[in-house]
């Protein structure tokens, strides 16, 4: 067992960000953390029919969605894959597991990509690119999000929470942050720091 002792602690833990601030002796306002997986499927074949697009395409998003759709992305090496779609799991595994434990062991089996999500995700591509060709697809990989809405719930925003101690924020967690917030992670470094520091002037 390891101790660490900080003036300050930033819990940007993604999927186990709750279950961090709950460790930290926190109790209230932690919120119940929802796991959403997500899945691409790859473009396979050569030549022309193989890169079809050369930027991004996302469908027109639908309301009190998940994620923003089946969209195509392009890799440095103009490679497109499709994805994610949304795909809800449950908190613990049969195993007994916790979903934010299972989440950091690559090996999962969790993050397997069903091949029987693919008629779904030709139907999907298909609104936008209708020329997708049978079989083109292949399972490539996923990932989970970590949502602060259930299904069928609107979406929540990313949340910020400072926890105070002696009058000054002493913990920032950041909870729900879902890949935007790869996009955004300066933005957010930015924002963390101007709470810590405002609290020290």
């Amino acid at each position: 067992q390891i101790r660490v002792e900080a003036h300050e602690v930033v819990n940007c833990a993604g999927l186990a960000a709750p279950a961090v601030a709950r460790a930290l002796g926190l109790t209230q306002d932690v919120p119940t953390p929802h796991f959403c997986k997500g899945n691409y499927y790859a473009l396979q074949g050569s030549g022309r029919a193989a890169k079809p697009f050369s930027r991004l395409v996302y469908p027109l998003p639908e309301k009190n969605t998940s994620g923003l759709g089946v969209h195509a992305t392009v890799d440095l090496a103009g490679r497109v894959r499709f994805g994610p779609d949304v795909e809800w799991l449950p908190s613990t595994s049969e195993d007994g597991r916790r979903m934010e434990e299972m989440a950091y062991d690559a090996a999962a089996d969790i993050y397997r990509v069903d091949a029987s999500r693919s008629d779904a995700f030709y139907a999907e591509v298909r609104r936008y690119w209708p020329g997708l060709p049978d079989g083109a697809l292949v399972p490539d990989y996923s990932g989970i999000r970590p949502k602060l809405s259930a299904a069928g719930e609107p979406a929540v925003d990313f949340r910020i929470d400072a926890v105070s101690s002696n009058g000054r924020p002493s913990i920032i967690n950041m909870f729900g942050i879902e890949s935007p917030g790869l996009t955004a992670s300066m933005s957010l470094a930015d924002e963390v720091l101007r709470r810590l520091s405002a609290s020290s002037e």
